[in-house]
């Protein structure tokens, strides 16, 4: 923590732009509202979600402090919270207003989960809440996966895409399939739960699958389209390639027996927050069981421009965090 107890250290985004304009930076501490709790910050999760609002894809006000997601120790509680406590371990989703990127977050208490017990490492805490609560909303919330089901999940080896493929194995699934961008990728994403690896241009020839989720976009999401058996669901959860938006008439739809759904975390979280809490206690107890696996690698958090030139360059497998004191 800084000298002055009321101000902090954070990493902002003072000009939409590429990872350069990522600033170290010293700021005032939040103090938490009724609803909300303060968090002294171990670790923050590094995500594409926190490049867009960087590109300004996201409309967020300047100087904005990103950060979906922590780990870290209760530093104080507001008005109205009484399920958590100063000096309690937690993992936060702090996606619905950022803030995550400093050593205090302020953060609603209804997206905080307890750690208590848990023997989790505080750097693996803070890759759950955003990806492995995902995992567990876009199978069984959107998409409904039934046991025995076909399952194809595109950016495998990536963060969220690790979650996916176990989580589709706990809730049930009878064959998981992951594509990646390179065959370089395969063994990586096999360690996380699927049955089968394949490269994106061998999609054609996997047969047909009973829910696809897609976070890729462009060619990939139509190709993931095509291979939707009767009554199949497309969850669409991102855009990562960049490319320009498919078609998908609703006559199509309606001809093939196909549903065609979108899942967004931040718009989930405001709306849901009950639900969103419930996911993160079950992903971080899956986590605790050893039944949920994340590979974490850390970087510091003034190495945040970097975090975010890795995972924009689409090279990274697993989870990055940033490392913001040692609690």
């Amino acid at each position: 923590m800084s000298d002055s107890s009321r101000q902090m250290k954070a990493v902002t985004i003072p000009e939409f732009g590429d990872a350069e304009v990522l600033r170290v930076a010293t700021v005032p501490v939040p103090e938490p509202g009724p609803g909300q709790v303060a968090i002294d910050v171990a670790y923050a999760g590094a995500n594409f979600a926190e490049v867009l609002y960087r590109r300004g894809v996201v409309d967020v006000p300047l100087p904005f402090v990103p950060g979906i997601e922590v780990s870290g120790r209760i530093r104080a509680v507001g008005e109205g919270v009484e399920d958590l406590a100063v000096g309690q371990p937690v993992a936060a989703l702090s996606i619905v207003d950022g803030g995550g990127y400093a050593e205090v977050v302020v953060n609603s208490a209804d997206l905080v989960v307890p750690l208590d017990g848990l023997g989790i490492g505080m750097d693996v805490a803070a890759a759950l809440p955003s990806n492995s609560t995902t995992a567990f909303l876009v199978l069984d919330r959107v998409a409904r996966i039934e046991p025995g089901e076909r399952v194809l999940i595109h950016a495998a080896a990536g963060g969220v895409g690790s979650q996916l493929g176990q989580a589709a194995r706990l809730l049930g699934a009878g064959h998981v399939v992951g594509t990646v961008g390179s065959a370089a990728k395969i063994e990586t994403a096999k360690h996380f739960g699927y049955h089968e690896v394949i490269t994106r241009d061998r999609i054609a020839d996997a047969g047909e699958f009973d829910v696809v989720v897609d976070m890729v976009g462009g060619p990939a999401r139509r190709a993931g389209l095509d291979r939707l058996a009767p009554m199949g669901r497309l969850v669409v959860m991102g855009n990562a390639s960049g490319a320009e938006d498919i078609g998908i008439p609703a006559n199509e739809l309606w001809f093939t027996n196909r549903t065609v759904s979108g899942f967004n975390l931040a718009a989930f979280s405001a709306a849901f927050p009950g639900e969103t809490r419930r996911a993160l206690g079950r992903a971080v107890a899956a986590a605790a069981a050893g039944d949920l696996r994340t590979r974490v690698e850390t970087l510091p958090l003034e190495q945040a421009a970097e975090a975010h030139r890795r995972i924009e360059s689409g090279t990274t497998t697993g989870k990055l965090v940033l490392e913001v004191a040692a609690l």
